[in-house]
């Protein structure tokens, strides 16, 4: 009764850190898209604007979180009876295509200054003003939200966390150049920066799709969370050959579904009564376990065309983590 109230508290709980974070996201890059998108064009540094816009794309990418955490709040109905949480995946995804196509567009603008060969002026020291509140606020903002991202386990907070610390290497970047532009006298320095920072962005971009993929694709990352199921199922007592095993993720949340073997002698009441035993196990050690269904089949049962999913023998490379309590031989209450 009381895991089943803290779940029910827990999602509500979980949108509101999240819309709290985002709403800070919103200001922060607000801020400082203004101060350097202001001040890189007052300066005359491509790459200091160019920086800016990096920073308005965070602003897009906390706007599409507040849209998905709306998504994400509704119940389950009957067209999606697992409840909407694949939105926060989606809206991933999304940033990661804004971010892409503000790196290419960065990328563009600057070889079209280069080939074009515009006459261009030296940048005022003003672009290394922006550059510094940039990192500053940048390495606060990164902080905050990678904090609040592995607090919820929120993969949207994450990736704007991960972007937003890229964007703190950037602004070194923008730095260092605009200081050799200004020094060397050189305008083709401050291009080039603004180049490298258009590849950087798109670099980020990618990652980030290819986080958000893994779960849109039914998969998950870290597998040791399979080492976690069959050590849950060992405790067991009565039950075999945990197999066919295949888990995925909502957000946050695991859904796992599972193949044991039990004696064939016993009753139907009997192998219900010890498949009960495995989900309550699993929800004894899996954290965000949204939903467990555990199939049961006769010992040494054999079929040919079942379909895949893992099970302990794929995993023997990586080592089972020690039991914990209930002791295995024992049933939980």
């Amino acid at each position: 009764m009381v895991r089943s109230w803290v779940g029910e508290c827990f999602v509500p709980l979980r949108l509101k850190q999240i819309k709290i974070a985002s709403a800070i996201g919103i200001l922060g890059n607000t801020l400082l898209a203004l101060i350097k998108g202001g001040l890189g064009y007052m300066a005359g540094s491509l790459a200091v604007v160019g920086d800016g816009l990096d920073s308005a794309t965070d602003v897009l990418s906390f706007i599409i979180i507040f849209f998905a955490l709306k998504i994400m709040a509704k119940a389950p109905d009957e067209q999606h009876p697992y409840g909407h949480h694949r939105a926060e995946a989606l809206a991933t995804l999304i940033i990661a295509f804004i971010i892409l196509s503000a790196g290419i567009q960065l990328f563009l603008v600057s070889m079209a200054k280069i080939l074009t060969a515009t006459e261009s002026t030296v940048p005022s020291p003003l672009a290394m003003v922006a550059s510094f509140c940039s990192i500053l606020g940048k390495l606060l903002l990164a902080l905050y939200q990678f904090k609040v991202g592995q607090k919820t386990n929120s993969s949207m907070l994450i990736a704007n966390g991960r972007n937003m610390l890229a964007d703190l290497y950037v602004s070194l970047g923008v730095l260092v150049g605009t200081v050799l532009t200004i020094t060397f006298r050189l305008p083709l320095i401050d291009h080039l920066v603004a180049i490298l920072i258009s590849f950087w962005i798109m670099r980020t971009a990618v990652h980030i799709f290819l986080d958000a993929n893994t779960e849109l694709m039914e998969g998950v990352k870290d597998l040791s969370i399979y080492r976690q199921v069959f050590a849950a199922v060992q405790e067991v007592e009565d039950v075999f050959n945990p197999h066919r095993t295949r888990i995925r993720k909502l957000a946050n949340l695991y859904l796992i579904d599972i193949d044991i073997e039990v004696d064939g002698k016993l009753t139907v009441a009997e192998g219900h009564r010890l498949a009960v035993a495995v989900e309550k196990v699993l929800r004894q050690r899996i954290e965000n376990l949204y939903d467990v269904a555990v199939h049961v089949e006769p010992k040494g049962n054999i079929e040919t065309e079942e379909k895949y999913g893992l099970s302990p023998q794929e995993i023997s490379d990586l080592p089972l983590p020690e039991a914990k309590s209930p002791a295995r031989g024992t049933l939980p209450d």
